[in-house]
């Protein structure tokens, strides 16, 4: 079966900056699976998966616009110690780098820590690898038809997908 709208896609993924090493590489754990054609993908990996099928191999370079886009100075924020989601007890030592789950007003949102005052935290809700070219390998390990409940929820269920 190939690659289309509406089918469920199951890959594993190696990601790297040009010229640089392996940032990102899922052939050690769980393969990543995901709804085509239902925007929980790349929009240029998306379009490099299209059309292929189980077995194949696809080696692709993004641009930022194709990937996580260009880093956004306004996504520089300050905020609260009480809009951090702690889910562990007790008192967090929040350091710089540190990732961390914020509540705004669009709901929860993980953002990398930037700096650390007594009552708020400069954080970067940038996506990390934003405004960075990245050149991706991915082995396609399985194509199927999306069940009617993944079409209504937008999303893939069960392995690799998300859990109810």
């Amino acid at each position: 079966m190939l690659i289309a709208g509406n089918t469920v896609v199951t890959f594993h993924y190696r990601v790297s900056e040009p010229g640089q090493g392996v940032l990102e590489d899922s052939h050690g754990g769980q393969p990543l699976a995901y709804l085509h054609g239902h925007h929980g993908m790349l929009p240029g990996l998306e379009e490099a998966l299209t059309g292929q099928q189980a077995g194949d191999h696809v080696s692709v370079t993004l641009s930022p616009a194709q990937a996580y886009g260009e880093r956004r100075e306004e996504a520089l924020l300050r905020v609260p110690m009480s809009h951090v989601v702690n889910p562990g007890k007790g008192k967090v030592k929040y350091t710089p780098g540190m990732m961390v789950q914020v509540n705004t007003n669009n709901g929860p949102q993980v953002v990398r820590v930037v700096k650390v005052g007594l009552k708020n935290l400069d954080v970067d809700a940038n996506h990390p690898y934003a405004s960075k070219i990245l050149s991706f390998d991915i082995d396609v390990i399985s194509v199927r038809e999306a069940s009617e409940e993944e079409l209504a929820h937008g999303h893939v269920h069960g392995a690799g997908g998300h859990h109810h």
